[in-house]
């Protein structure tokens, strides 16, 4: 990111897989990744949420970009230890477990993420927000809506789907939302729906529409075909980032 590369990381950023299990399931274990200053005092925590392959490098290196900034940062596992989708067909029915069917047992996987970046003594507990890209936005705005303790929640194109609107009276904090004006995997409809639920709850978000971007667009390995529906955009991605950077400095001021 050209932002990131006119600063001076001002902490020794390193990272550590940790290991963390729903409070109420002691047989079910997620293998999240947490970076930032091990050694330093308490700063604001930020959650991430993986995309639909699981965690991977993307999510880390995203954590270590907003590490850098000046915060803790936990990447969350929603399918837990031995869930490792590797086709599309694998991805594509995990995912439609947690998004179309078991919202509840995606709340509690995303809740015990909550409670493991919470516990660490260089994170400020007051101070958490979710973040998500894809499957993970869809993700961060569960996190909002299951009414978690967070300063904010913010989608990457994100799906906007929510099968329980009147849930949406549980969110505590100010919701963004980076969309691809041209996603295909969200339609205007979907769009719409969101935007009601939230004026109707009248809940603070801010919506941002990229023209030009279809889903994904912060991800470079999705390539530049936009025909395909999913593809990395450059001016999108930049300007999602910069959003990103001065929600978290409103809301964690």
């Amino acid at each position: 990111m050209l932002l990131l590369a006119t600063m001076t990381p001002s902490a020794d950023i390193s990272g550590r897989w940790v290991e963390y299990q729903p409070r109420d399931d002691h047989k079910t274990t997620f293998r999240g990744y947490l970076v930032g200053d091990m050694d330093g005092g308490p700063k604001p925590g930020v959650v991430i949420v993986h995309q639909w392959e699981g965690l991977t490098d993307y999510e880390m290196g995203r954590a270590k970009e907003i590490a850098e900034l000046g915060y803790t940062v936990l990447c969350a596992d929603v399918y837990g230890v031995g869930n490792n989708p590797k086709t599309p067909e694998e991805r594509r029915e995990l995912v439609g477990k947690y998004r179309n069917g078991d919202r509840a047992n995606f709340r509690r996987n995303l809740a015990a993420a909550y409670s493991e970046i919470r516990r660490w003594p260089m994170v400020d507990k007051t101070k958490i927000a979710a973040i998500g890209y894809c499957f993970g936005g869809t993700g961060a705005l569960e996190m909002a809506r299951a009414g978690l303790d967070l300063k904010g929640a913010i989608s990457f194109h994100g799906g906007l789907s929510n099968p329980n609107p009147d849930d949406v009276k549980n969110i505590k904090c100010p919701v963004l939302v980076l969309h691809g004006a041209d996603d295909p995997a969200v339609p205007p409809a979907e769009v719409d729906a969101f935007k009601k639920e939230m004026d109707d709850a009248k809940k603070p978000y801010t919506f941002i529409a990229y023209p030009g971007a279809v889903h994904a667009f912060t991800q470079p390995k999705a390539g530049n075909d936009n025909s395909k529906g999913s593809a990395y955009n450059a001016a999108a991605d930049m300007k999602s980032f910069t959003e990103m950077v001065k929600f978290f400095k409103e809301i964690f001021r």
